[in-house]
């Protein structure tokens, strides 16, 4: 053993730490139990090791060696892409898919993860080398914090107004408030869908709002989510008994038709305003060069 193989192994062993901590399977099953997790967790454990074993190499001056970390990242590029054909294969057998943006989420996380790991490893490394390990230890905590930080981020009740509202029809159209949702001509599927359905509005609370929830992506991933966690009543074959989301056209509310199992009001709202903000569907059109010469 050398100077370097106590902070190198604090090192992997806190980022592997930092790996387990970012990793849980919730209300969606993904990562699998035990399968999933044992595949992150590998990666993790790799990803901690590339970050530790930087820092010697640096202080060695062997800088040919902290090349590696560019191989690291189109390898864990590769994560991503994992992840997103997994997903999208898995989709197609869901009564209420993910959607491609809530897939594409999912699998950008997984990937800037690894390199949460890799900068945890290396911060432990370099304090406990250039310090000792009590000040790696609080590094390590500072880490974590960020982590926690950087995994908690939007949810639709930050950004939306949600409200129940009873279903009706107007003739053959369903609606949720003044938002047609689709057209039921059979009395009896009608009848189903009032003794099943459940109608919600959800009003934008600025105008860069409606831009985000008007994302088809972002429609998807609260009927996925919702299904998911109350239950759906339909099966395949069924398609008058698909959840839908629609939008008002005028101020860019959406109505949002569900079909749970779990029938509960209040059940419903905490459900909808968990529902993440996808990154990849936030719109800030007030940014824009145009609005802002406008004073908007």
């Amino acid at each position: 053993m050398n100077e370097y193989t106590f902070p190198i192994l604090f090192g992997v062993v806190l980022g592997t730490i930092g790996r387990m901590v970012m990793l849980r399977t919730d209300y969606r099953q993904y990562p699998t139990y035990l399968h999933g997790k044992i595949i992150h967790m590998s990666l993790g454990f790799i990803a901690a090791g590339l970050g530790a074993v930087a820092v010697p190499a640096i202080m060695e001056k062997e800088f040919t060696a902290v090349t590696f970390l560019t191989i690291a990242a189109s390898q864990f590029r590769e994560v991503r892409n994992m992840e997103r054909n997994t997903l999208s294969e898995l989709d197609d057998y869901e009564l209420v898919p993910r959607g491609k943006t809530y897939i594409e989420g999912i699998a950008v996380a997984f990937e800037g993860r690894n390199y949460l790991v890799i900068f945890t490893s290396f911060i432990v490394t370099l304090s406990y080398l250039v310090w000792n390990a009590g000040l790696a230890i609080v590094a390590a905590i500072g880490c974590f914090f960020l982590i926690k930080k950087l995994m908690s981020g939007s949810t639709l009740k930050d950004i939306v107004d949600i409200q129940y509202n009873e279903l009706h029809f107007d003739g053959a159209g369903l609606y949720v408030d003044n938002i047609y949702i689709m057209n039921i001509g059979l009395p009896d599927r009608q009848a189903e869908i009032l003794r099943y359905g459940m109608g919600f509005i959800l009003t934008p609370k600025n105008f860069d709002v409606r831009s985000t929830i008007a994302n088809l992506g972002q429609r998807q991933a609260i009927l996925h989510d919702v299904s998911v966690t109350m239950g759906v009543f339909r099966d395949s074959g069924t398609p008058a008994l698909v959840p839908l989301i629609k939008r008002d056209l005028d101020d860019g509310r959406i109505g949002v038709f569900i079909l749970p199992q779990d029938k509960d009001i209040e059940k419903a709202v905490k459900v909808i305003g968990a529902v993440p903000v996808l990154e990849n569907a936030i719109r800030i059109p007030s940014e824009s060069k145009a609005s802002k010469k406008e004073g908007k």
